[in-house]
């Protein structure tokens, strides 16, 4: 392993993409975090070498209330000496309409849900209207030269007693596809997924699909975190989504013992495999303290 300039780069040339997610960690908080400090945090990630941030989503305020300042954070950030993205979720074609007017944004994350039960309680729509709000925020895409993350939610399983198997999730991901999906990250909302299951997908998914890049939205609970990473990145996975201390978790879920997949345990496992994730530690380390700053503040 080399060093230079504080910047770890192993001779292995194995890459990852690390997406930091900012607004999954914070959404769910019931205290107003100022909007300064919202852009102080995401500011002090921008300086880590991140392929992307998960920074904020255009959303109805009475939904998701702590995001309702998103237009504001982005317009206080300064983004002149950062390689990162900024991805913004978006729920519906306003969204998206509101998101697309900032050439600062790069990509549009829509949560699709295979699961009726969790599109309804997600995005007060069906899985039909789901489709619909796709195909129109894909041609909003790239109309304004943005690309689209799909996020398969209850990709791993659901609680709420639609039918769910390996083949529902194929089926879709070929529904997907066919739409012009090129981004797709598989999410475990709740914390169902198991080795098996994450190793079975990736590995059926990413041959069958060369031209989609599969992500891993895993939530885990403190105990799991290894076994999930080790199975999505052996099965051949290369994006995986994460948060600074496993902060946050989806609002909409049951399970509040379930978080984000720690950022931290994420850098330590590819570090042992000698895996560049292109970080500055340094500023991982700011950015870290900064992200507790926030959540020792405001839960």
């Amino acid at each position: 392993m080399l060093a230079r300039k504080g910047i770890y780069i192993f001779e292995s040339m194995q890459r990852v993409k690390i997406i930091e997610c900012p607004r999954d960690a914070m959404q769910g908080i019931k205290d107003w975090i100022p909007t300064e400090e919202k852009i102080q945090y995401i500011q002090s990630l921008l300086r880590c070498g991140f392929d992307t941030i998960d920074f904020g989503s255009f959303v109805s305020p009475k939904a998701i209330p702590q995001m309702q300042d998103t237009a504001a954070v982005l317009a206080g950030l300064d983004l002149s000496a950062t390689k990162s993205k900024l991805l913004s979720i978006v729920a519906n074609v306003r969204g998206a309409e509101a998101a697309v007017i900032h050439p600062e944004i790069q990509y549009l994350g829509y949560p699709f849900s295979i699961s009726e039960n969790f599109q309804m309680r997600n995005t007060h729509k069906t899985i039909a209207q789901s489709i619909e709000t796709l195909e129109a925020i894909l041609n909003l895409a790239e109309v304004n030269n943005k690309e689209v993350v799909a996020y398969l939610s209850m990709g791993f399983g659901n609680p709420y007693g639609d039918p769910w198997d390996v083949d529902v999730v194929g089926n879709w991901t070929e529904k997907l596809s066919g739409m012009g999906v090129k981004i797709l990250s598989l999410s475990d909302t709740i914390g169902s997924s198991t080795p098996d299951k994450i190793t079975y997908l990736f590995s059926e998914l990413i041959p069958k699909f060369p031209h989609i890049e599969f992500g891993a939205h895993l939530h885990t609970t403190s105990a799991a975190w290894h076994e999930k990473v080790h199975a999505a990145y052996e099965a051949g996975c290369r994006r995986f989504d994460g948060a600074i201390q496993g902060f946050g978790g989806c609002p909409m879920a049951k399970d509040e013992l379930t978080g984000n997949m720690p950022t931290e345990k994420m850098l330590s496992y590819f570090t042992s495999k000698k895996v560049d994730c292109n970080l500055n530690p340094m500023s991982f380390e700011s950015a870290h303290n900064e992200a507790s700053k926030i959540f020792n503040k405001y839960h």
